[in-house]
């Protein structure tokens, strides 16, 4: 199998991987998904991704392949090209991982503004919505942006951590009341074309001295929702870098630093629901900033 008989027949790739045609190589695919490094007859590889055990939910892999060609439509960050998009598994354009620059951290934050601003025709997609392994409400919506997040973005991953004794009932009590209030925070803008799970490990430095998005849960959003989660988890390289260069480009709205925390929010409350109390913590340190506590 070369790369002309994949773009064909995209269809046969497992049954190639099934009776070992293919050279595969484990690598680090994240929390969720196995990934492996597939290696064709004419020397292209591509990166792959297959559920664990049993079968993915039902348009998991499809969902993520939409997403990353909507993001690569913008023409601006790059975004690997989706070579097979099946029911049990997903292949992509392999990047050679290098170093992270301050030059490409420099150009990423100025790509990134670029891609926002390619927009949406709303809020969410026209796709299910999936995040790290949990569904998402993506149903299009016209906004604003406030109400939206609160109940498409935060209030479902809060119940599903109440649910599974993830945060206390004070710490569900105290997300509910910024949920409330999330008008007064202001921000408000029209939908960006957004990433929607940029924490630094979906951020691939390449060899080619870019910066690449990969495990995208693309949907039309706020653009300070990407570039909040950039600083979760120990924050990107070069941040500071990164956020002037896309000021160059797109200023920001006043009052920006001010919802951080209400924008991180959604990622930390994924990580509560999805992996439980370890990220607790988390979840009320941005609680407390929000509440002036």
């Amino acid at each position: 199998m070369d790369l002309p008989y994949l773009r064909a027949h995209p269809q046969h790739l497992p049954t190639f991987l099934t009776h070992q045609r293919i050279r595969e190589t484990p690598v680090g695919g994240g929390h969720v998904c196995t990934a492996s490094r597939l290696t064709l007859d004419d020397g292209f590889s591509l990166f792959a991704k297959t559920w664990p055990s049993g079968k993915p939910p039902e348009h998991f892999f499809a969902t993520e392949a939409a997403g990353l060609s909507w993001l690569r439509e913008a023409g601006t960050v790059p975004i690997p090209e989706v070579f097979v998009a099946l029911d049990e598994m997903l292949a992509l354009e392999w990047v050679e991982p290098g170093s992270a620059t301050a030059a490409a951290a420099e150009r990423f934050g100025r790509d990134l503004a670029g891609m926002h601003r390619a927009g949406a025709d709303g809020f969410g997609a026209s796709w299910p919505g999936f995040i790290g392994p949990l569904q998402q409400d993506n149903t299009p919506s016209e906004g604003p942006w406030g109400a939206w997040f609160g109940e498409r973005r935060l209030r479902p991953h809060l119940r599903t951590s109440a649910d599974r004794g993830a945060l206390s009932p004070d710490d569900v009590a105290a997300v509910d009341r910024i949920i409330e209030r999330i008008d007064s925070y202001g921000g408000d803008e029209r939908p960006a074309r957004v990433h929607g799970d940029l924490w630094p490990g979906n951020v691939l430095w390449g060899a080619d001295g870019r910066a690449w998005l990969v495990d995208p849960a693309a949907h039309g959003g706020h653009r300070e929702t990407d570039l909040a989660q950039l600083a979760l988890f120990g924050g990107a390289p070069h941040l500071q870098s990164i956020l002037s260069a896309y000021e160059e480009v797109w200023p920001l709205s006043e009052g920006w630093r001010d919802r951080v925390a209400l924008h991180q929010l959604h990622l930390l409350l994924v990580h509560t629901a999805a992996f439980g109390a370890a990220y607790g913590g988390a979840v009320r340190s941005a609680v407390d900033s929000l509440l002036g506590r």
